[in-house]
C-alpha cells in the first residue's frame, strides 16, 4: 500500500473518540445510541472507502467537523422512515410500484378509529362471545355480490392457493392452457396450483379451447374446473375460450365445483364510462360459480386483500381449512376493506368517493384543467431555462388490469437548460416528498389524471428548488 494512504488511513479517527465528540452537540442529545454507533461506524467506513479508491480531496474530510456533519446526514437518514408517501405523476392509475390503489378518506378514518382503540374483531357483541372476523364484511359482500358466502385473506394470491388446496388437494383441476397467466414477480398459476396439492390438467391451446376439451379431459380423479380471467393481457384473432356459463353447466353435468379467479377484480361496469367491458364479480355470481377469487386493491380500490365469494358450502369447507389462519387478514385491513364496500351501495357515490374509480373514470376536461393549472405556475416562475409543453398521452390503468385499454390524459413534459431529462427525473425522485413521473423524448413527463390536487404545491416546491440549486 502506497505510504499516503497508510498515513491517511492512520488520521481515521476512532469509534469512542467520535462518540465523546458528539457529547457536546445538543443534536446528538436523544438520538438512541445503537443509531449513534452505527452512524459513526458506517461513516468512519465510507471514509476508509474513499482513501483505498484514492478518493480526491479526501484529506480535507478527515477532520472532526467534517466528519461529525457526516454523522449528523447519517444519523438524520437513519431516523428517517422508509415507507414515505409520495407523488404518482406516471398515469399509471393502480401502480404496483407504488402501492396499487388509494383507499377512500372514509376508509382511512376508519383505520384510525379501529387502531386507537380495542374493537369486536374476533368478539359477537350480540351473543357476548367469541365470533368470527369474517362477519365485519361477510354480510356487505353477500349484499353486493348476491352471493351465498363469503370471507376475506390477505390476498388474491392465498385466496386462490387457499381454495384449491381445499377442493382440489391430491385432485387434478382442470384449466385451459390460454389461462395460465402470471402475474407480478414471475408468480405463475401452476406455481399455486402446484403448492395446493392441485394437479394441473391443461386442456386446448394457447388461442382457442372449446366445452369438449374440458369434457374430454374429466375422469374420476378431478377435484374441479377451474377459470382464470387473463386480466393482464390479451389474445387476439383466431380464437376461441369456454365462458364461464359454459363451465358452469359442464360442472352440474359432471357435479364437479367451477372455481373462476377473476384476478382484478370489479363490482364496476366500466363500459358504462367508455372503458372496455371487464367481468364483474356479480356477473360471475349470476353465472353461477361456485367460487370466484379477486383482489381487493386493484380495480375494487381497497385493501389488500385476496375476497373470495360463492356457494356456501364450498365456502365453509374454506373457512375450516387450517391454511386459512395462515392467510387471514389483520383488523386494519378489514377496517378499510368494510368502509370501501359500504361505498358501494350506491355505485355513483362510489365512483366519486374511491380514488381509484374515479381517476380511471375522470373526465378528459377535468385532467386538462389541472395541466393547464400546472403550466400556468410553472410558466408564472419566469425562468428562461424553463420548458414547459401540453401533451395528450395515454394513462394506464395498471395492476394487471385492461391491458389494452388507453386513457386520454393531458400531460406536462418539462425540460431545463443545461439538464437532461434524467438528471430532471433524478431531482424529482429524491425530492421530499418524491415526484414520480417518466421520460418520453429526453423531456420529463407528468402525467396529470394521478396528480392529486394536494401534490400542485410539492410539485412546485420541487421545481423551485432545482431551478435555485441549478444557479447556484
Amino acid at each position: 500500500m502506497e505510504p499516503i494512504r497508510q498515513s491517511l488511513l492512520k488520521k481515521l479517527p476512532g469509534v469512542d473518540h467520535l462518540l465523546e465528540q458528539t457529547k457536546a452537540d445538543p443534536f446528538f442529545e436523544d438520538i438512541p445510541r445503537s443509531v449513534l454507533v452505527n452512524s459513526v461506524r458506517s461513516v468512519i467506513d465510507l471514509l476508509r472507502s474513499d482513501i483505498l479508491s484514492a478518493a480526491p480531496d479526501i484529506e480535507k474530510n478527515l477532520s472532526d467537523t467534517v466528519i461529525l456533519e457526516k454523522i449528523r446526514a447519517r444519523v438524520q437518514t437513519e431516523l428517517s422512515l422508509n415507507l414515505i408517501p409520495l407523488v404518482n405523476a406516471t398515469g399509471v392509475v393502480v401502480h404496483t410500484n407504488l402501492g396499487r390503489s388509494l383507499l377512500a378518506s372514509e376508509a382511512i378514518e376508519n383505520i384510525a378509529l379501529v387502531a386507537g382503540s380495542y374493537s369486536n374483531l374476533e368478539f359477537d357483541l350480540e351473543l357476548g362471545r367469541r365470533g368470527s372476523r369474517y362477519s365485519a364484511v361477510e354480510d356487505i359482500l353477500c349484499e353486493l355480490t348476491r352471493a351465498e358466502a363469503a370471507m376475506v385473506v390477505n390476498n388474491n394470491a392465498g385466496a386462490v392457493l387457499l381454495a384449491l388446496e381445499t377442493l382440489s388437494k391430491g385432485k387434478t383441476a382442470i384449466v385451459s392452457r390460454g389461462e395460465l397467466v402470471e402475474i407480478g414477480g414471475s408468480f405463475r398459476i401452476p406455481d399455486v396450483m402446484a403448492r395446493s396439492g392441485a394437479i394441473l390438467k391443461e386442456v386446448g391451446t394457447t388461442n382457442r379451447t372449446h366445452p369438449r376439451d374440458y369434457e374430454g379431459a374429466i375422469d374420476a380423479d378431478t377435484g374441479l374446473l377451474l377459470k382464470v380471467h387473463t386480466s393482464n393481457y390479451s389474445v387476439v384473432g383466431f380464437t376461441a375460450s369456454v365462458s364461464l356459463k359454459e363451465l358452469v353447466t359442464i360442472g352440474k353435468k359432471y357435479q364437479l365445483p367451477v372455481m373462476e379467479d377473476l384476478g382484478s377484480g370489479t363490482f364496476t361496469d366500466f363500459s358504462k364510462y367508455g372503458l372496455k367491458k371487464e367481468p364483474t364479480v356479480q356477473e360471475s355470481v349470476s353465472a353461477g360459480a361456485d367460487i370466484i377469487t379477486f383482489s381487493g386493491d386493484k380495480l375494487l380500490g381497497g385493501p389488500q386483500a385476496g375476497i373470495i365469494v360463492g356457494k356456501k358450502e364450498f365456502i365453509d369447507r374454506i373457512k375450516k381449512n387450517p391454511i386459512t389462519r395462515a392467510l387471514r387478514i389483520d383488523k386494519l385491513t378489514l377496517a378499510a376493506l368494510e368502509s370501501t364496500l359500504r361505498l358501494y351501495r350506491d355505485p355513483e357515490k362510489a365512483i366519486r368517493r374511491i380514488p381509484t374509480l374515479r381517476m380511471l373514470t375522470m373526465p378528459f376536461e377535468e385532467i386538462e384543467k389541472k395541466a393547464e393549472m400546472l403550466y400556468d405556475l410553472l410558466k408564472n416562475l419566469n425562468d428562461s431555462r424553463l420548458s414547459v409543453k401540453l401533451l395528450t398521452l395515454s394513462s394506464r390503468v395498471g395492476g394487471g388490469a385492461l391491458p389494452i385499454q388507453e386513457l386520454p390524459s393531458r400531460c406536462l413534459s418539462v425540460t431545463i437548460q443545461g439538464m437532461s431529462a434524467n438528471r430532471i427525473e433524478w431531482a424529482m425522485r429524491n425530492h421530499k416528498p418524491p415526484i414520480i413521473g417518466r421520460i418520453e423524448e429526453d423531456a420529463f413527463i407528468m402525467d396529470m389524471r394521478t396528480v392529486q390536487d394536494a401534490d400542485i404545491d410539492v410539485i412546485m416546491s420541487a421545481f423551485h428548488k432545482i431551478l435555485k440549486e441549478d444557479v447556484q
